[in-house]
């Protein structure tokens, strides 16, 4: 090998340590910068939500609180707790005889009374096929209760139509099915009967073609 092309070669292997040397440099650069503190990271700033405008409700309008059904808006009061003054409405729960005290930012929990027309798609509701689920009844038991307790006209209605047995008499239903059926249908009926009044029940018994209700059906016109 000549001494020109063996100068060459040493070039080239110089040129290949310093191209190596130059990326294990970088990439240990990189390395460091990544596992510095995170004082010079950008701070994110949280976006707050925007506040919502709270329903307003007035002493005897009647609501709806999910757990409990409907109630009556018997009071407007205010308490200090430390130094912070909180206002709430008195809710009286007549089912129950239970009254609550639900603080003004915490009204989500409440609802008004449904309209004329939810009613009348409650009703048609009732009247449509049941669906019921192939699961275990635990299951299904525990998807009821929690329709039931969400407050919502729609999904109570989808419980009495489920769970309907089209008869009072209790060997046709368990216990629990018994219990919950009474439960959504007690719930249903004492919101449509603040809207139609006493024909809320021969309305909705009709609907669900249960045994022993009147023939003529009474249709709730909107106002």
């Amino acid at each position: 090998m000549t001494k020109k092309k063996r100068g060459r070669k040493k070039k080239e292997k110089d040129k290949k340590k310093k191209l190596k040397k130059d990326i294990k440099n970088k990439l240990l650069n990189k390395t460091k910068s990544l596992s510095k503190p995170n004082e010079d990271k950008v701070q994110i700033t949280k976006i707050k939500k925007q506040p919502t405008e709270p329903k307003i409700y007035n002493i005897g309008d009647y609501v709806v609180y999910p757990k409990h059904g409907i109630g009556k808006i018997i009071a407007v009061e205010k308490a200090k707790i430390g130094n912070i003054e909180i206002t709430f409405y008195k809710v009286f729960i007549e089912k129950e005889k239970l009254t609550l005290s639900i603080p003004l930012n915490q009204q989500s929990h409440l609802r008004h009374v449904s309209s004329i027309n939810q009613i009348n798609k409650s009703i048609n509701i009732l009247k449509g096929k049941p669906k019921i689920k192939r699961t275990m009844w635990s299951r299904r038991a525990q998807e009821y209760d929690q329709k039931i307790n969400s407050g919502k006209l729609y999904d109570l209605a989808e419980v009495v139509r489920d769970l309907n047995k089209k008869t009072d008499i209790i060997a046709d239903q368990s216990y629990s099915e018994r219990q919950l059926f009474e439960k959504a249908y007690d719930r249903l009926k004492s919101e449509i009967q603040i809207i139609i009044g006493d024909k809320a029940q021969q309305k909705m018994d009709k609907a669900l073609k249960r045994v022993n209700i009147p023939e003529h059906e009474h249709k709730v016109e909107p106002e």
